[in-house]
């Protein structure tokens, strides 16, 4: 998650973590008479729902205590003055979360070189030049797109712990893009592949999206699994036909 989000993220979470962690409130019965109060429930509902699925995924958010946040927000609600001035919340927060995600890519970025040194050694796993690893599930015989082409793919990605972040397989709809518009590991691997083969791809961060994260689900220098089926090229649109002139 980019610190910026995480950011908003804190802001607006804080709010939900005062009517999910403070008992008092929770235990509260709320009586919605008007279409505001219906408004103001479900802003509280989406924001609750946000903080809980978002903080815990988030580098150093487990380690973030709760009632310290509630404590926090309870005192400036108030108008009272906090411990930390407002003008300087921002920077602490953000350095907080940059730090920890510097040491969490760490611990990612050795892991991932040891699962690549190790996966690399596999009966049937290629290395390229890059350190892209790939296996052959399904030989193809057809043509191999360049960077050029558009391509329709079915793929499955997850962590090297397992973890599914993205599948077109689960969605049961292939997608189509530009071999040069995705990311390096995968504009590789596709130039390589005749259609029609389904290969296993093993990309390393720095080919994928290196230190920065990419959603809650893949880290900072994550190392990504794909199972990817190249089912065709696809026509390249036309150019567009200067107008004739006299």
């Amino acid at each position: 998650m980019q610190i910026k989000n995480l950011l908003s993220l804190m802001v607006a979470g804080s709010i939900a973590l005062v009517s999910c962690n403070t008992t008092n409130l929770s235990n509260t019965k709320v009586s919605l008479k008007s279409s505001a109060d219906s408004a103001a429930y479900a802003i509280g509902v989406d924001l609750g729902n946000n903080i809980r699925k978002n903080l815990p995924e988030a580098p150093g958010g487990k380690e973030l205590n709760p009632e310290i946040i509630l404590q926090a927000f309870a005192t400036i609600m108030k108008g009272d003055s906090g411990l930390i001035a407002s003008a300087k919340a921002g920077a602490v927060t953000q350095g907080y979360f940059m730090k920890a995600q510097s040491v969490e890519g760490s611990k990612n970025k050795e892991a991932g070189q040891k699962f690549l040194a190790e996966n690399g050694k596999r009966a049937g796993v290629t290395t390229t030049a890059s350190g892209l690893q790939y296996e052959v599930l399904k030989a193809g015989t057809g043509p191999k797109p360049t960077a050029q082409n558009t391509v329709k793919v079915h793929y499955h990605g997850t962590t090297i712990d397992g973890k599914v972040f993205d599948s077109s397989v689960d969605r049961g709809e292939p997608v189509t893009f530009g071999v040069s518009q995705v990311i390096k590991g995968w504009t590789e691997a596709l130039q390589l592949m005749p259609v029609g083969s389904k290969w296993k791809i093993y990309i390393p961060s720095e080919l994928a999206y290196g230190e920065q994260a990419a959603g809650p689900k893949i880290k900072p220098n994550s190392v990504l699994i794909f199972e990817v089926e190249l089912l065709s090229i696809e026509p390249t649109p036309a150019a567009a036909t200067a107008p004739a002139t006299k």
